[in-house]
């Protein structure tokens, strides 16, 4: 499943489960759930709508606790941190990136980014600074720095939204239809700059309904009624 030369696993699940009250009938969400995940791995996940596809990714980001099984992610069970472990831990692990951006509206294109590294005691503060605007640089919003997100397209709030994920330079990003709001052209940038940052050994893990971006991922997982029933394995064109 796997080629690269490390073979520990950034990310494993085993036997996941997960079932939601929803009054007289369980509705189970995801069924024994086996998944491993290595370092610099593009991942997309696939599936209709209530196919189990986002809650699988909360799963992964500790947004949701399992019914059952183990989420392991470098080298943390995260099934067991509780509330104030799982927000410090995901701070440092993983930046999450969603479908409608979720930047502060108060807050400036860089208070955003800067936001983060706060949170978790990340780098001095004048080092959070300079990293925000190397960050900002590379998603090309450097001149955007210092306004509100309302004045920014949604191209470029979810690029600063990328951005902020990556301000504690987490080895794991986690997008929930991270092009679902976007035009094509937009879309493609956005996927353009997953590939750029997968080149630099991040690990993406990516929620998308869109079969064009899914056929461009390195790992494709195909989702349906809670279970993974197919995957397809991307080979790079150079045949390497």
């Amino acid at each position: 499943m796997n080629d690269t030369p490390n073979n520990t696993p950034l990310l494993r699940l085993r036997d996941v489960v997960k079932v939601y009250d929803t009054g007289d009938v369980p509705f189970t969400a995801l069924r024994d759930i086996d998944l491993d995940v290595y370092t610099g791995e593009f991942v997309g996940i696939i599936g209709k709508s209530g196919s189990g596809k986002t809650t699988l990714i909360n799963m992964i980001t500790g947004i949701d606790h399992p019914t059952g099984g183990e989420v392991v992610i470098d080298g943390t069970p995260v099934h067991r941190l509780n509330e104030n472990q799982l927000a410090r831990w995901r701070g440092r692990t993983i930046g999450v990136v969603f479908q409608f951006f979720q930047l502060l509206p108060t807050l400036t294109v860089m208070e955003n980014v800067i936001l983060p590294m706060d949170f978790c005691s990340m780098y001095l503060p004048k080092e959070r600074v300079e990293r925000a605007m190397d960050l900002l640089e590379q998603v090309e919003l450097a001149d955007q720095a210092h306004k509100l997100p309302a004045a920014l397209s949604g191209g470029q709030q979810q690029r600063a939204a990328i951005a902020r994920a990556l301000a504690n330079d987490p080895p794991i990003l986690a997008a929930d239809e991270p092009t679902g709001n976007l035009d094509s052209k937009t879309a493609d940038a956005v996927f353009g700059l997953f590939e750029r940052l997968v080149e630099q050994h991040k690990t993406i893990i990516m929620v998308t309904h869109d079969n064009d971006l899914a056929s461009r991922v390195r790992r494709a997982l195909h989702v349906a009624d809670g279970v993974i029933v197919q995957e397809h394995v991307h080979r790079p064109r150079h045949g390497a």
